[in-house]
């Protein structure tokens, strides 16, 4: 059996219809309008070199599929993740891991030294792997949020 490799580059706006696929075949991922290709491309300009996909490059596999992505910025003093995913039958294997290590680089690069991600509080194995890579829950905040159309 060929020895799994996956290659790490930054997303593009290139990278969506694959992306977003992904992201609506992974339980735990809320979508919105805010994430429409041009929602996205605006996120991407905003925040570059910070947004990371993982592709599969083993021998034998579909050449180059997409089997992780994750978006990643800031505002200037915390940074945020959003929509880590890795397709199902590719987890286990350290992509999650790795596509988090290369935003959190990022940030650190650029001066941020606090990240956060948000959880839905059922997606237990979202959870699970967030504790699991040392993350640990904000029991002290509350997220409130408003829709502005």
């Amino acid at each position: 059996m060929a020895e799994k490799k996956n290659h790490i580059r930054e997303m593009s706006i290139e990278d969506y219809d694959e992306v977003i696929a992904l992201w609506q075949a992974t339980e735990g991922v809320g979508l919105s309008a805010a994430d429409s290709r041009e929602a996205i491309a605006r996120y991407l300009a905003r925040n570059p070199g910070m947004s990371f996909i993982a592709l599969d490059l083993t021998p034998g596999a579909d050449p180059g599929a997409l089997v992780g992505a994750v978006l990643c910025g800031h505002d200037g003093r915390r940074g945020f993740l959003h929509h880590l995913a890795v397709r199902a039958d590719c987890r286990g294997q350290g992509i999650g891991r790795t596509l988090v290590d290369r935003c959190l680089q990022g940030l650190e690069e650029a001066g941020i030294d606090k990240c956060h991600f948000f959880v839905f509080k059922a997606n237990e194995s979202g959870r699970a792997f967030w504790e699991n890579i040392g993350w640990t829950e904000r029991k002290t905040l509350l997220i409130m949020s408003m829709n502005l159309s």
